[in-house]
């Protein structure tokens, strides 16, 4: 792991990934950062690292063929980390192709170029001989296991039963990842992580999001009752099971990556709302999304067991930490919530 390309580093979890990486890893040669930067692509998540010697940013599409098999000839990667990926449920129903496109046949696009640049015969159909120390990590979510009961968790043999249009995007991929280990032998690995919070998360999602209307007064907009149940990962911890996945994972195993941290999305805003000494007063039911899934627990026992990896934060460690890094970074919340995702907010909760 000397030659790296990430995929939507500039994003949540790549941007504090490449962070991980770069500090963690005294043998990294070269880090390429291919993001397209679509609204939820940030450079400033990145500017830390922006005048590192070994980190390069490459603007564009995952989509796009041209770009990645000159990427592959430039800079001659034997990792990639594949995070780009359009990942907001509610975006998804909204505009589905988007998601399918993207998080699919962008996928497809970086598999075939590390099979031509990795395969040591890429002529025969037949070679299943790679180059030594190459790997693809295909980072997914738990949604692609569907919804669970009220007991249970998803176990790596959970059989994949996607409900949204974002969920089956991904649930897709990793099928075709799967595919190209099985039919071409391409050493690769998928990861599947419940439910991520912590610095730089765009605030669609619900702990930025509460965290940003609390401080200003604004309603809270809590879908259905709030009582859908997640498994809550620090970002740190996950990018440090990454890590583990890339340096001591099997070829071709898929490793549940879980915070050990289930709670109710109402637990969650109430908790938001103590830390800031806000009245409860502010939470506003909306109508539930469709197909909204209730319940998410992952097992993470084989990572933990196998490749030595568990959660260092608590959910009460990592959100008191959460919400301090939010009142800190004001600015980079006051820019990333103007312009279009303010006519995004209001095509999702109504007017903020």
């Amino acid at each position: 792991m000397k030659r790296l390309l990430v995929t939507g580093g500039a994003g949540f979890i790549g941007s504090n990934f490449i962070h991980e990486i770069l500090n963690g890893e005294e043998d990294m040669e070269l880090l390429v950062n291919l993001d397209l930067l679509t609204y939820a692509g940030n450079l400033e998540n990145l500017k830390a690292v922006e005048k590192d010697q070994r980190y390069r940013f490459v603007k564009g599409d995952i989509r796009d063929r041209e770009l990645v098999e000159e990427l592959f000839q430039k800079y001659d990667f034997d990792t990639v980390v594949h995070f780009a990926a359009e990942s907001h449920v509610d975006r998804s129903i909204v505009e589905p192709e988007i998601f399918l496109t993207t998080n699919i046949v962008g996928t497809q696009t970086l598999l075939d170029a590390a099979k031509r640049h990795w395969n040591l015969h890429p002529e025969d159909k037949h070679s299943r001989a790679y180059r030594e120390g190459v790997r693809y990590l295909q980072v997914s979510t738990d949604e692609v296991y569907g919804a669970l009961g009220a007991t249970g968790m998803f176990t790596e043999m959970t059989p994949l039963s996607p409900n949204s249009p974002y969920s089956a995007s991904k649930a897709g991929a990793d099928m075709v990842v799967r595919a190209y280990h099985e039919t071409y032998g391409m050493p690769v690995n998928i990861t599947r992580c419940s439910n991520n919070y912590g610095p730089y998360q765009f605030p669609e999602k619900l702990i930025p999001l509460m965290i940003h209307n609390a401080e200003q007064d604004k309603p809270l907009p809590v879908y259905g009752d709030g009582l859908q149940i997640r498994d809550w990962l620090h970002v740190s911890d996950h990018c440090a099971a990454i890590a583990a996945v890339l340096r001591r994972g099997e070829v071709g195993q898929v490793y549940n990556i879980g915070g050990n941290n289930e709670k109710a999305n109402i637990e969650i805003v109430r908790m938001i709302l103590k830390a800031l000494g806000k009245s409860e007063d502010l939470i506003t039911y909306v109508k539930d999304r469709p197909g909204h899934d209730r319940r998410y627990a992952i097992d993470n026992t084989k990572i933990t067991t196998q490749l030595g990896w568990s959660p260092a934060y608590t959910f009460e460690q990592g959100i008191r930490e959460t919400i301090q890094w939010y009142l800190d970074n004001r600015e980079w919340v006051a820019k990333i919530t103007s312009g279009d995702y303010q006519n995004y907010y209001a095509g999702m909760y109504g007017k903020a």
